[in-house]
């Protein structure tokens, strides 16, 4: 009895760890970009590009997504989306310090001196003004195999969760969106859907409180599922929608073309 006892609580043990490292969490950095400074900035990308791969390998990050603002912002507040995938969340918060940054540069570029580095990454300050950044960690997502390559397009959906609402809000991403977007995807309409709830406490005057990730392989799925209408929807699926609509605010839509995806 006793060792079936220790095998369940070791098989729950193994589930809940093994969901705790699916679990995505996710910096989003927005970046203000002065059109006198696109060349130098651009630059520094590409030279981050190089160092990030080497922060992956030495399994301090598990991801880096560069994207460029297609519409949803006016291009005086940014221009482009960075995203750091983190695999828990105290790394998330501890991010890369300077000294790895320094180090991982110089893997990435042996044959540049220390001060050289330190000088590049002094410099590239100038180039660029983090408009925003946000915490987010992923709480529900589609099941797909969808691989993100140069070009893909999405759509970043800021909400906030209406007052009293933030429970139900949830759920109704969950439980009625969710399955939609899922739907959706078996069709050939959507490349990936995921869910993100911002993972710091936030007061009542804050900007978004959740965000989705609507991913789409180009435009042309993109307007497909746009013009889609699921005409087999009941009366009571179509209610559930409408009051899951009521439980939040639409803040903002940034459309996005990837740049660039590490992994």
């Amino acid at each position: 009895m006793k060792k079936i006892l220790l095998l369940l609580v070791l098989g729950i043990w193994s589930l809940s760890l093994t969901h705790a490292q699916q679990t995505r969490y996710l910096v989003f950095e927005f970046i203000k970009v002065e059109s006198n400074q696109t060349y130098d900035f651009i630059e520094f990308k590409d030279f981050m590009e190089k160092v990030y791969r080497v922060a992956i390998n030495e399994k301090k990050i598990q991801g880096w997504d560069f994207w460029s603002l297609q519409s949803g912002a006016d291009p005086s507040e940014f221009q482009y989306i960075t995203i750091i995938y983190y695999k828990d969340p105290v790394s998330m918060m501890n991010g890369i310090s300077e000294e790895e940054m320094i180090r991982y540069s110089m893997a990435a570029f042996p044959d540049l001196k220390e001060a050289q580095i330190r000088e590049k990454i002094a410099n590239a300050a100038q180039s660029r003004d983090l408009a925003q950044r946000a915490y987010m960690v992923e709480i529900a997502s589609t099941k797909d195999n969808f691989q993100m390559k140069k070009g893909t397009l999405a759509s970043f959906d800021i909400m906030k969760a209406a007052e009293g609402q933030f429970q139900a809000y949830e759920n109704a991403e969950k439980e009625v969106f969710l399955p939609i977007h899922q739907k959706r995807i078996e069709k050939g309409l959507m490349g990936s859907w995921s869910f993100l709830r911002t993972a710091l406490p936030l007061g009542s005057e804050a900007k978004l409180t959740h965000m989705t990730m609507n991913i789409f392989k180009d435009y042309m799925q993109f307007f497909n599922n746009q013009q889609y209408e699921d005409m087999e929807s009941t009366a009571e699926q179509k209610a559930a929608v409408e009051k899951g609509l009521k439980a939040r605010d639409q803040k903002n839509i940034y459309l996005s073309t990837l740049e660039t995806a590490l992994r």
